[in-house]
């Protein structure tokens, strides 16, 4: 079952402790994740609603279901599952777009540590392919004008800077 950055952020809000919407939204705001996800105000309740529906949030026994916006709602196991699975896929995958891998590292805590460790060291994995792939396309256009040039080199300062980042968390020589 595939899952956003924005239901991921979500379930692992969730999953720290039963909210409401305007606790959802509150959380979202007080740490800043709204630069890095599309979470709306208003998309927060289409959101619970979305992964209700899909039986990956439940609304926690004694609420009122009458009252939407006071619906305290509960990450379900299939939801921890997924989110799991989310957050997997998104610490593992180089190709991941940045905003999302910040999803999969702020939800971490949705796997044991070992988990974490092995889909980072994934990452790295896949980062060191495509760092080789971009030099070696570089390469074989050479000569290449300035304003081509520096889109590689910017792509590849990205590229090193997060490889940087990954060696040293999960403790390789970052040669």
């Amino acid at each position: 079952m595939q899952i956003t950055a924005g239901e991921l952020v979500v379930l692992g809000l969730l999953a720290e402790q039963p909210r409401h919407g305007y606790d959802v939204e509150q959380v979202i705001e007080q740490r800043g994740i709204r630069r890095w996800t599309d979470i709306g105000f208003s998309s927060i309740y289409y959101l619970l609603a979305k992964l209700e529906k899909r039986d990956l949030v439940a609304v926690e026994a004694g609420t009122r279901p009458s009252a939407k916006s006071r619906r305290v709602f509960g990450i379900t196991e299939e939801g921890r599952r997924t989110a799991a699975d989310g957050v997997r896929e998104l610490l593992a995958d180089a190709h991941t777009d940045p905003r999302s891998f910040l999803a999969g590292l702020a939800n971490q805590v949705l796997l044991p540590p070992d988990e974490v460790d092995e889909a980072l060291r994934g990452r790295l994995a896949a980062l060191d392919a495509r760092i080789e792939s971009v030099v070696s396309t570089r390469e074989a256009q050479h000569p290449l004008p300035r304003h081509a040039l520096e889109l590689f080199s910017y792509s590849l300062s990205q590229l090193r800077a997060e490889r940087s980042w990954l060696a040293e968390r999960v403790q390789v020589s970052d040669e």
